[in-house]
């Protein structure tokens, strides 16, 4: 199936057929072996080793200039370990589990065991669409299903890339990447699959989720939004500001879990907001012919972050813009910090989704964290402290899919940390051994001993079941 099928009118059905394949594929192997799903892992493993290069070249050719540097890093290398430790771990994953058996069902035993769900949809984005693609990837054949990939459209070299590469590795019935437009994501997300997982927008997510309802589809969302960076007055504003920067301008800041507006103490402030531009100056000097900075995705984003910073500054912020600024034909917007934004404006509702930073003013950190739990759970949050008992407060009074203490977005990279969003924020985590049971179904499973005692208790009830019931405190 090919960008042509978008085309051909009969993209439901082709789509349907396709996933009938893998269906019936799933039932005549319904519980692939701890050996099976461990060869399913490594060839994805050599799949990456063997196409690192060529992915790279793809995604910096969709960007217009992807940092090749930050693809392996962000995108390769977590994948790889995610791989490895999925290797090694998942045949104790697969072990059933013991359950207690209430003294009135004695003698009895129960278990659970995680079985396969089938066949697994990804609806994968255009910011990191190999770590979201094959992450995904590696907790669905760790858990013995098969999966349908609709990569982005926004990303049209990668996405035949990955087309090609994955059909050469796997089946189609085990794996089947398809390529097209919004009309074929649409009927993608609309398909009878066993599990859907989107990464994307909260509202294409809304989206996704009201096709996958009328198929009683569950769904795995991860979507984004506002993720917080809380300063306590106690840490260095120098390390702190150069520590963000670094995170917030990684891929030009087209990261879910970017750091996507800054708390900072009154006093401080400022002397942030100029750290984080300094920095990104020192990381960054020139722009124009720059390997290592990454262009914005399309116009329509470029036009879309500089409309924001634009209704900012006519609000009275302060916007420190890089001085190396970049034509817009070459999609490159240059690191920017706006002091003061105002707290009504776009810059302050929307995710930013690109390189700039709002810095707010704050009394203290409990004022940020009634800042943070006044808005929508966030995706990510990021809190500076080296105080224990500072860090414990923001970790106990706030709620975020996930933390990084006294840095920014490395926690998504943990090969052994649940990834995953709360609330508008999305739903479900995966990534190890969390992904595993998330694309698993767990199984309750009831023995009796010798005999029965549910069945011991059959009518006609009268004295021994009377008998029963008052030994265990029941009342007639």
């Amino acid at each position: 199936m090919d960008q042509a099928v978008g085309r051909s009118g009969g993209v439901e059905m082709e789509l349907q057929a396709a996933l009938d394949r893998q269906r019936h594929a799933f039932e005549a192997e319904p519980l692939p072996s701890a050996a099976e799903r461990q060869a399913r892992l490594q060839r994805l493993e050599v799949l990456l080793r063997d196409n690192q290069q060529a992915l790279a070249t793809a995604i910096s050719a969709d960007f217009g200039n992807r940092s090749r540097v930050e693809t392996v890093v962000s995108e390769i290398l977590p994948t790889l370990a995610a791989c490895a430790h999925a290797r090694r771990h998942v045949a104790r994953w697969m072990r059933p589990r013991r359950r207690s058996v209430a003294l009135n069902f004695q003698p009895a035993s129960n278990r659970v065991e995680f079985t396969p769900l089938g066949v697994v949809g990804v609806v994968s984005p255009w910011n990191y669409p190999i770590f979201l693609t094959f992450g995904p990837l590696v907790d669905i054949l760790a858990a013995g299903n098969r999966a349908m990939i609709k990569p982005s459209e926004l990303t049209p070299h990668t996405a035949l890339l990955l087309q090609q590469i994955i059909g050469r590795a796997f089946r189609p019935e085990e794996i089947l990447v398809v390529n097209g437009g919004a009309d074929l994501g649409r009927a993608f997300a609309a398909l009878p699959f066993d599990h859907l997982l989107f990464t994307g927008s909260t509202e294409v997510g809304r989206e996704v989720m009201r096709a996958a309802a009328d198929n009683l589809v569950p769904v795995t969302l991860e979507l984004g939004g506002k993720s917080p960076v809380i300063v306590a007055q106690d840490y260095s504003v120098g390390r702190a500001a150069a520590s963000v920067a670094i995170g917030k301008f990684f891929n030009a800041g087209q990261t879910c879990t970017a750091p996507d507006y800054a708390l900072v103490a009154a006093p401080q402030a400022e002397r942030f907001a100029h750290g984080v531009l300094e920095t990104a100056e020192k990381m960054f000097p020139s722009l124009d012919a720059n390997p290592d900075y990454t262009a914005i995705i399309s116009g329509r984003h470029f036009a879309r972050l500089a409309e924001l910073v634009a209704e900012a500054e006519a609000g009275g912020a302060t916007v420190l813009r890089h001085p190396a600024a970049s034509g817009g034909t070459l999609r490159l917007f240059p690191p920017t910090v706006v002091l003061d934004p105002p707290l009504d404006g776009r810059l302050m509702r929307d995710e930013i989704f690109g390189p700039i930073l709002p810095v707010i003013r704050v009394a203290s950190v409990e004022a940020a964290i009634d800042f943070v739990n006044r808005r929508p759970r966030s995706l990510a949050l990021y809190a500076y402290t080296g105080n224990a008992a500072t860090e414990r407060m923001i970790l106990d009074r706030t709620i975020s899919g996930g933390v990084t203490i006294n840095s920014t977005i490395v926690h998504t990279a943990q090969a052994d940390l649940p990834f995953g969003g709360v609330g508008p924020s999305g739903m479900g985590a995966y990534h190890a051994r969390e992904g595993f049971f998330r694309f698993s179904h767990a199984r309750g499973i009831h023995k009796p001993g010798f005999f029965s005692g549910f069945e011991f208790l059959r009518p006609p009830h009268a004295g021994k079941t009377r008998l029963f019931l008052r030994a265990v405190g029941m009342k007639l």
